[in-house]
């Protein structure tokens, strides 16, 4: 059966389900959840506590108490709850102790849990509250170090007077979004630009493709976009473009063949001869009918026919034409759009095992092609399920939508306890800073009209976003507070680059009107301006692109009594940054920060202003590891460099010296592990694991290392890349004749 029939056969029986008047067989769901990094972390005791599962299926718990148990004492607690029907889409969450109390998963309104239950064999296991001990840190690559400019082309810069931007205008812009030149002050700084679609296209927007080879002849040709991507790259800036494989236009000469009933293109696409009458997640329609007769599957609508992957011919085309952007025209990497759809099965749209399994086999295509080329994903959905699309090498990250809200509703609430969690939830989640942030995109409200046009909230929120882990992207005209609300065209006008004619867009008639706001927020105004929106951008990319733990650290949440108040640590080698972020509108005086002996050491500290924006301050961290005194205007965002502080873990080696070897964190672990050592100088080093009887099993390094402090991750695998089992192993560093060693505890 071809794929096409297969697909088509499956949407059937899920119509089939729907419409005729039988029971569906009701099936079981065993829920597991393991509980050993809440152990670890005291928020569980397994001896007096219990977990217990709540959703509509027991009434949120009020109805019937179902609790899971561990009988095997791996800490993974369990219980089998019968009476789904496949294809229903369930909501719940785990609790301890049958209480919501605020110790339940995503508290404080958080998101619950969902899943597609399937036909049979359902399991779901997952960390309780998506905090898993380690999510598995891997090498960082160049995007960690990139902050991302989105860009639509069509309103970026118009270098002909024809009303639509274009490859050379946009050209003409590169130096504004980076010059090239770290001593000049008057460009933003980004490093990266993703593209919106480029391609030739029957709409203003591009995400209905005719030819993915081509370029919009509205934007120009192809040599003005090698001449654009040229330019980037001179100028440090990577270039990702938008792919849109989950469905085409119908205007493209596959879907024309198609209709026409071709042969060879009919099964590139998805037909039936009766309307099934499904609609998709928003309720819209998916069918739709053709002048033929026949009826094709178009999840968005009518103009965009989803491609059908289980065709080989299309599955090859598409990987081909990725490599054809990469090897012979150049650019970085990809954003794919709409990555949750792209193999639907058994009438499940989302997250289908297909669809895990499309982008494992799309990404090593890629890396085969390119080993540096990047992909992130439009996965807009929940957290726990966006990571499924990011790890067992499917794509490199996703954007984190939930992330995005969280950050947006804190500084619009006044409060930030939500966002502490939701961050903190997110750092643990992924593997090692491998996700995007951002605020807001080309699909909804711009930022400024989300906080109510308030440049000081503005402010709180790039605050947050550019100094959190992740790879931050900005959209344009972001940083000068664009106005936009749906519908899409009004979210997507011409950048405001003066606040003359057009906004000094074009020197014709715009394609789109131009923002209200343009005569007051536009580049040339903000740029001349200190303290300006432009400007407090720009300082914050400078920041970022000059502190490596904000790019590269991990992320350390500090207490802080305050709900307005949000603080944490970001930690790379042997520098250490604060960050104090009040997004209240009224000032805060004496914070207190409360740490713990992981987070930093007691004695005297330094904190030295990286923004520039306040005095340094000399202060205590006391003997309960806590900092206190610390004042903050409203809307404030302080980023400080923490230095003269002692070590923050105890090292094994020998002070005088430096040469120490640290514990590892986290340990145990399940995954990876991150291994510090310090060096007083060069030297040759030998880094190397041991099991219990003195057997070299994983040698992490050898050979010569400048002084200072060195990061190592250890992912659990032998030289031989197999997976060691649980148990007790040894970390060895050796230098000079010297030795120092580290226990570490590997628990599958």
């Amino acid at each position: 059966m071809s794929g096409a029939v297969a697909r088509f056969s499956a949407f059937l029986c899920l119509l089939t389900a729907v419409v005729v008047p039988t029971a569906a067989h009701a099936v079981s769901i065993d829920f597991r959840v393991r509980m050993s990094h809440q152990i670890e972390l005291g928020n569980f005791d397994p001896t007096t506590e219990f977990v217990d599962l709540a959703g509509p299926f027991n009434g949120w718990g009020t109805e019937e108490l179902i609790v899971l148990s561990d009988a095997d004492g791996d800490s993974i607690h369990e219980v089998t709850v019968d009476g789904f029907t496949p294809g229903e889409t369930i909501e719940f969450k785990f609790r301890l102790n049958g209480e919501w109390d605020g110790r339940e998963e995503f508290p404080g309104g958080g998101p619950n849990r969902r899943y597609t239950v399937r036909s049979s064999d359902d399991e779901i296991l997952v960390w309780y509250g998506d905090r898993a001990p380690d999510a598995g840190v891997g090498e960082l690559s160049w995007w960690n170090d990139t902050v991302f400019y989105e860009i639509f082309v069509r309103s970026f810069h118009d270098s002909d007077g024809d009303g639509i931007g274009d490859f050379q205008g946009l050209t003409d812009k590169l130096d504004y979004l980076n010059d090239g030149d770290p001593s000049t002050d008057d460009d933003l700084g980004v490093t990266g630009i993703w593209l919106m679609p480029i391609h030739e296209s029957p709409t203003y927007h591009g995400y209905d493709t005719i030819d993915y080879r081509s370029i919009n002849p509205d934007y120009g040709t192809l040599d003005d976009f090698r001449t654009f991507l040229d330019a980037a790259h001179a100028r440090g800036i990577r270039v990702i473009i938008d792919y849109v494989m989950n469905h085409a236009s119908t205007q493209h000469p596959w879907f024309v063949a198609a209709r026409q009933g071709n042969p060879t293109y009919r099964d590139h696409f998805v037909w039936s001869p009766t309307d099934p009458g499904q609609t998709g997640p928003w309720g819209q329609p998916v069918w739709h009918r053709d002048a033929s007769g026949y009826y094709y599957y178009g999840l968005f609508w009518s103009g965009m026919p989803d491609l059908n992957y289980d065709e080989p011919a299309v599955r090859t085309a598409m990987f081909d034409t990725a490599a054809w952007w990469l090897d012979t025209i150049g650019i970085d990497g990809f954003r794919l759009d709409a990555v949750l759809y792209i193999d639907e099965n058994d009438g499940q749209l989302q997250n289908t095992p297909e669809t895990f399994d499309f982008w494992r086999d799309f990404n090593l295509h890629v890396k085969s092609v390119d080993p540096e080329a990047m992909s992130v994903g439009e996965a807009w959905t929940n957290s726990s399920t966006v990571r499924q699309y990011v790890i067992e090498d499917r794509l490199d990250f996703c954007f984190e939508f939930e992330l995005a809200s969280a950050m947006l509703g804190a500084v619009n609430s006044g409060d930030a306890q939500g966002l502490a969690y939701k961050a903190d939830q997110v750092y643990g989640l992924y593997p090692y800073l491998q996700y995007a942030t951002f605020l807001t995109n080309h699909d909804q409200d711009r930022v400024m009209n989300v906080v109510g046009e308030d440049v000081d909230r503005m402010k709180v929120a790039a605050g947050i976003y550019l100094t959190q882990p992740g790879v931050p992207f900005l959209y344009y005209g972001e940083e000068v507070g664009m106005l936009g609300t749906k519908p899409d065209p009004e979210i997507r006008r011409p950048m405001q680059w003066t606040g003359g004619p057009n906004a000094g867009f074009t020197t014709g008639v715009p394609w789109n009107e131009i923002g209200p706001n343009a005569a007051d927020f536009n580049v040339a105004d903000l740029r001349q301006a200190p303290n300006s929106l432009w400007s407090w951008y720009r300082d914050l990319v400078g920041v970022r692109n000059a502190t490596p733990a904000l790019r590269r650290g991990e992320y350390l949440p500090l207490a802080t009594g305050d709900p307005a108040v949000l603080a944490y640590l970001r930690r790379y080698e042997a520098q250490t940054v604060l960050c104090v972020i009040n997004v209240g509108d009224t000032a805060r005086s004496g914070v207190t920060l409360d740490g713990t002996s992981d987070r930093w050491a007691a004695g005297d500290v330094a904190l030295r202003d990286l923004l520039g924006t306040g005095p340094d301050v000399d202060t205590v961290i006391d003997a309960s590891f806590d900092l206190a005194g610390l004042d903050l205007d409203a809307h404030d965002v302080r980023i400080y460099e923490v230095t003269r502080a002692t070590g923050v873990d105890e090292p094994t080696g020998d002070p005088e010296t430096g040469f120490h070897l640290r514990p590892l964190r986290p340990n145990p672990f399940d995954g990876s592990t991150t291994i510090r050592y310090t060096l007083s100088e060069t030297t040759q080093v030998r880094l190397a694991v041991y099991d219990l009887a003195g057997r070299e099993v994983a040698r992490l390094h050898e050979g010569s290392v400048v002084a200072g402090t060195h990061t190592v991750h250890w992912s659990g695998r032998d030289d031989r890349r197999r997976r060691l089992g649980s148990g007790v192993y040894f970390v060895r560093l050796q230098a000079d004749g010297r030795s120092r060693v580290q226990k570490a505890i590997l628990s599958r």
